[in-house]
């Protein structure tokens, strides 16, 4: 077991902790080539560069708001969906099955095109919600798809034992199903942040500018070749899915049967 667990954290620094430590200590140092034969020096520029955004509080305070609800909303629909799909036999379950993961193979910007002119009519354009909304588009399908595979991994087993034994649906919920779909509740807290998050087109498009969030930040900066302002950039675009899968985790420390790492 020892030698396993010293592979699994070799191979986790190799391949992750390693390559964002590189980032993080790049963005303290003043573009550098090795070939050139010229020492690091470190700087404040890139930071300062990117704490001079006169958006970037407002961006980061919308994107993880954006990015809450998104998973709130993915949760509830990603639960109640993959449940029904995996347990419970009805007529056409193979046609609304396709129907759901229809979003994945049509563009996205198609769609977004599309609903633009649906949401200024209902007059949800340009607003937060309507940004919420077209982000379901391209994570509302993995997070049916991942919690159809974990109900059905699950089975009825376990949920008809807890009926026969009085056990209400609420309990059933939170003491049995919850405690045994954490890992596709981590699964898809992770991936929904995450798309969410890269959407600059769609945002773009919805927010109509008014809704401003990272990656409108973000993208302009694309064409610079300063390295060190990239890396600051993109150790701060780190921050907000991180403290939201922190948040999520603490969360799922307070279901029942769930390891408390301060008690012994």
């Amino acid at each position: 077991m020892k030698k396993v667990n010293i592979s699994f954290y070799l191979v986790v620094g190799t391949l992750f902790i390693s390559p964002a430590l590189l980032l993080l200590f790049q963005s303290f140092t003043a573009p550098w080539r090795f070939h050139t034969g010229e020492k690091l020096n470190f700087q404040w520029t890139s930071w300062n560069t990117l704490f001079s955004e006169p958006n970037l509080l407002t961006a980061t305070i919308w994107s993880i708001g954006i990015g809450a609800c998104v998973l709130l909303i993915n949760l509830g629909i990603g639960l109640t969906s993959g449940k029904a799909l995996a347990l419970y036999p009805f007529k056409g379950k193979s046609f609304i099955e396709s129907l759901l993961l229809a979003p994945i193979l049509i563009p996205v910007l198609a769609v977004a095109m599309g609903l633009h002119l649906f949401m200024i009519r209902v007059g949800i354009a340009d607003t937060w919600i309507g940004v919420v909304v077209i982000h379901l588009v391209p994570t509302i399908p993995y997070s049916i798809r991942i919690f159809h595979h974990a109900y059905s991994q699950l089975g009825k087993d376990l949920i008809e034992q807890a009926e026969l034994l009085g056990a209400s649906m609420r309990k059933q919920f939170l003491t049995i199903e919850l405690p045994l779909l954490r890992a596709a509740i981590r699964s898809v807290t992770f991936l929904t942040i995450v798309i969410s998050l890269s959407q600059y087109a769609i945002t773009s498009i919805i927010g109509g500018g008014q809704v401003i969030t990272l990656p409108m930040i973000f993208f302009p900066f694309l064409d610079t070749a300063n390295t060190s302002i990239m890396a600051a950039f993109a150790v701060w675009f780190a921050i907000p899915p991180l403290v939201m899968y922190v948040l999520v985790e603490g969360l799922l420390l307070l279901l029942p049967y769930s390891k408390k790492y301060w008690r012994n």
